[in-house]
């Protein structure tokens, strides 16, 4: 390969990766949208019943709950068809299926179809979100996985905090129907910019055999074109059936739940920390302030962890991202200076909403290809009965009569019991072991084109 071969090749290879984390990262923005809108229009729900009928706390955190059932179903069928039908197809269908089903949600009138159109667009979110790992892990350069998969999953608070921040500046103006056609907006835009610039992945080509299909795209985008598969990552079973095989099914419940415990702790606080603040005497726009900060904390927090993951490993720091959380979440329950509380909520951002970013960037890296999309299905749909758990624990322990401290004290435990569980996830096998060794792919020499054989 000559110098002005080699050069092209990289920039090709550049240019690939930056629009697959940013198309992946764009995608997730919109999955963190959804995640805070609700909580944003539930306290409307609460207040109004000629909105969409009568809405009690413990009914409000049902209806959280449905769409986070749905991208639990969503993830697992995304699992168990995406390491088969590729990662590029089941993440075109999941923008187009969640973008309507936010319109359409944006439409109803009763609870009972509310209800029912949040299970249904959870179904592309969940689909969406346990795929983009998998793709984005088999696209980013070693020594930059944890990161590139921090930054998009990153998209997730980031979108929470553009939703809090939409919600301060229009909801008064659009009404809770027009935060859900915001929603609906990747249909118009992501869907069309991701089927002209988001390739299949290599790896995923070549583990299923698709050699000469793989080798096209290796030279249309410039990504290394493996050489081999490994005797032993050959032997694996693939998908689910590779998760729970004696080699990795202890990692695989244990990462199972770990991401359950911090999607818990994300969805919970995503859904009922304005109402919690609210009743700790802020107004209503002074509680989507925390929602703000919350969110900030945890992007800030994940691409400073995924940093110190990629050169450290990511068990140690995300057992004390988790740690940190629960010291954060119990001193909350303090009588506080409000600058301060508003610290300790961005420190929560990063043991909760954080912790779980980087849970999704070990997970993507400690299975091998065969069954990574499955693995990172498996963390998001598991996760997701955390997240289902969230909302609805939530409710019901507000309608019990729990005190704003007392749920405090339990988050605080459950964050401090994710860290004593990340330090017993055995060590990943070695790299070779599970990838793919990667060489420069086939590119045009000076005197023509030639493809390699």
């Amino acid at each position: 390969m000559t110098a002005t071969t080699a050069t092209e090749h990289d920039a090709r290879r550049r240019r690939t990766v930056v629009w697959v984390v940013s198309l992946a990262t764009v995608g997730l923005i919109f999955d963190g949208y959804d995640l805070v809108v609700y909580g944003v229009v539930l306290p409307i729900f609460l207040d109004d019943p000629d909105q969409i009928g009568q809405v009690t706390p413990a009914l409000g955190g049902t209806l959280g709950s449905y769409a986070l059932l749905g991208m639990l179903v969503g993830a697992l069928i995304a699992g168990a068809v995406g390491d088969i039908v590729g990662r590029r197809r089941v993440m075109l269908t999941a923008y187009a299926w969640f973008s309507i089903g936010m319109l359409v949600t944006a439409l109803t009138s009763s609870t009972a179809m509310f209800g029912l159109w949040r299970f249904l667009t959870g179904l592309g979110i969940g689909a969406l979100i346990a795929t983009t790992g998998a793709l984005v892990a088999e696209f980013a350069p070693p020594g930059k996985k944890n990161l590139c998969n921090a930054i998009t999953y990153s998209g997730v608070p980031l979108g929470s905090l553009l939703g809090a921040f939409i919600a301060i500046l229009l909801l008064d103006l659009i009404g809770w129907r027009g935060m859900f056609m915001i929603g609906a907006l990747p249909i118009l835009t992501l869907l069309p910019l991701a089927f002209l610039k988001m390739p299949e992945s290599v790896s995923w080509l070549v583990a299923r055999g698709r050699v000469e299909e793989a080798r096209e795209v290796s030279e249309r985008t410039g990504m290394p074109m493996p050489v081999s598969v490994p005797a032993a990552a050959s032997a694996e079973r693939a998908g689910f059936a590779g998760l729970f095989s004696r080699t990795f099914w202890f990692a695989t419940v244990l990462t199972g739940i770990l991401s359950a415990l911090a999607q818990f702790l994300n969805y919970y606080l995503n859904t009922w920390l304005p109402a919690l603040m609210e009743r700790s005497g802020f107004n209503a726009k002074g509680s989507l302030a925390f929602l703000l900060v919350l969110s900030g904390g945890a992007i800030v927090g994940a691409l400073t962890g995924s940093r110190f993951a990629d050169r450290f490993g990511p068990k140690l720091v995300i057992a004390a991202s988790f740690l940190i959380g629960a010291v954060s979440i119990v001193l909350l329950t303090f009588d506080l200076p409000l600058a301060v509380r508003l610290a300790f909520v961005a420190v929560v951002g990063l043991g909760t909403t954080g912790t779980s970013i980087m849970i999704y960037g070990l997970v993507a890296n400690h299975f091998p290809t065969k069954m990574r999309g499955a693995s990172v299905a498996w963390a998001a749909g598991f996760g997701r009965l955390g997240g289902t758990s969230g909302p609805l624990l939530g409710g019901l322990l507000l309608a019990a009569g729990l005190s704003v401290n007392g749920s405090f004290y339990v988050l605080g435990g459950l964050a401090l019991l994710g860290a004593v569980l990340t330090l017993m996830v055995p060590r990943a096998h070695r790299a070779a072991d599970l990838h793919p060794v990667p060489v420069e792919p086939a590119v045009p020499v000076a005197t023509g084109v030639s493809k390699a054989t």
